[in-house]
């Protein structure tokens, strides 16, 4: 029984007993540490321009010359101006061009023949036939200018001009042809009775003339 009882107990000291293992500390291993370098920056001039056996391009700023911006064209006028009238005029030819408005008109000076009358003073009217576009003509009665620059409209207008002994002439200018080419106009002188005289028509290109010679008898 003593035998016994000394075994068991024995058996249950055994369990309860425990023993720790101290902690060694291991030894730093410098094979997992990397100091880490700093990075050198590669400056545009070293091994001039090549790495790792690689060239590196070169930079190229070529010796252009400048040219100052501009919302127009570079062409060069002497008045500034004329470049805004030379785009105007082109213009307008593209829209002459695309509506079929040639310059149909005379180029030359016209003569509308001479008529004799023994009236004191006469009546000289004109309209535009056409279509009313704003054509322009000035008006001169012996080299003296009368109307220096009159629209010609779809009514007929005027004025009256006393009529000196012998030859009286009357010029007609076209001034421009309007944007229906050509300057035309129809035209009629009467008499101081309103009587016509005279009528004619015209179809003008820019800076040329009709004329009329009424005769004073």
């Amino acid at each position: 029984m003593i035998l016994f009882t000394f075994s068991a107990q024995s058996q249950i000291d055994s369990r309860n007993n425990s023993f720790s293992i101290p902690a060694v500390e291991s030894p730093k291993d410098s094979s997992n540490t990397v100091e880490a370098n700093p990075i050198k920056p590669i400056a545009p001039d070293d091994n001039q321009g090549a790495l790792d056996g690689l060239s590196l391009p070169k930079s190229a700023s070529p010796n252009l010359p400048k040219k100052e911006f501009s919302m127009t064209d570079r062409e060069e006028f002497g008045n500034p101006g004329e470049l805004y009238q030379d785009r105007l005029k082109k213009h307008m030819d593209d829209i002459k061009e695309e509506m079929f408005l040639g310059t149909v008109g005379s180029s030359v000076d016209q003569h509308f023949g001479e008529y004799r009358t023994k009236s004191k003073f006469i009546y000289v009217q004109y309209r535009d036939y056409g279509q009313q576009d704003g054509d322009l003509i000035r008006v001169s009665v012996n080299n003296e200018i009368i109307k220096l620059r009159t629209m010609l409209y779809n009514n007929f207008s005027g004025f009256i001009i006393d009529l000196k002994q012998g030859p009286n002439t009357i010029d007609f200018l076209a001034l421009n042809e309007g944007y229906a080419l050509p300057n035309t106009a129809h035209f009629r002188i009467l008499d101081e009775n309103k009587n016509v005289i005279a009528s004619d028509m015209w179809a003008l290109s820019t800076d040329v003339k009709a004329t009329i010679v009424i005769i004073k008898e």
